[in-house]
């Protein structure tokens, strides 16, 4: 009988506050196999990943790849920081641009102190404007246009709270 290079029995992963993701999964794997892991957003996927690849330890049940099996995962989720709002994270994405509308609103606002370097403000304002007009459109529409076309959560969700494909 062929010897399994990865086997789960019974795994379980409950994720706050009190919501289970998986529950009872057993698989095993034979050398040489292809496998493909289907479902919708939140099902666990990512999870079920994570675990496989030894990333996510935190499980009920047990997870056992063949000894001195070299498991390789590359997260296709990008590491945001857990107290950001989906928008923070959108803001954080877009780099220069999200900066740039951002230092803009520092500047018009500096420009109401009286004692303010205008000339120095107006050195800035000229560069972070030039930033945006490069872009070819405002970050506030180049957002919308990216929450929609990723059907991204509200803009006020935790993204501590999202699962893997959200």
């Amino acid at each position: 009988m062929a010897q399994y290079v990865y086997s789960m029995n019974r795994v379980g992963k409950i994720v706050p506050p009190k919501r289970q993701i998986l529950k009872n999964i057993s698989l095993s794997f034979f050398p040489g196999a292809k496998i493909g892991v289907l479902g919708l957003n939140g099902s666990g996927k990512s999870t079920l990943l994570k675990i496989m690849a030894g990333v996510d330890k935190d499980i009920e049940g047990e997870a056992v790849p063949m000894p001195n099996l070299n498991i390789g995962y590359l997260s296709q989720e990008p590491e945001l920081n857990p107290a950001h709002t989906v928008r923070q994270a959108v803001e954080e994405g877009l780099g220069d641009l999200g900066m740039a509308q951002q230092k803009l609103e520092e500047i018009y606002a500096a420009y109401a102190d009286p004692e303010a370097d205008f000339d120095k403000l107006a050195e800035e304002q000229a560069k972070w404007e030039a930033i945006i007009a490069a872009a070819g459109n405002d970050a506030e529409h180049l957002m919308e246009i990216a929450a929609d076309s990723l059907r991204l959560p509200p803009w006020d969700a935790s993204v501590e709270h999202l699962s893997g494909g959200e």
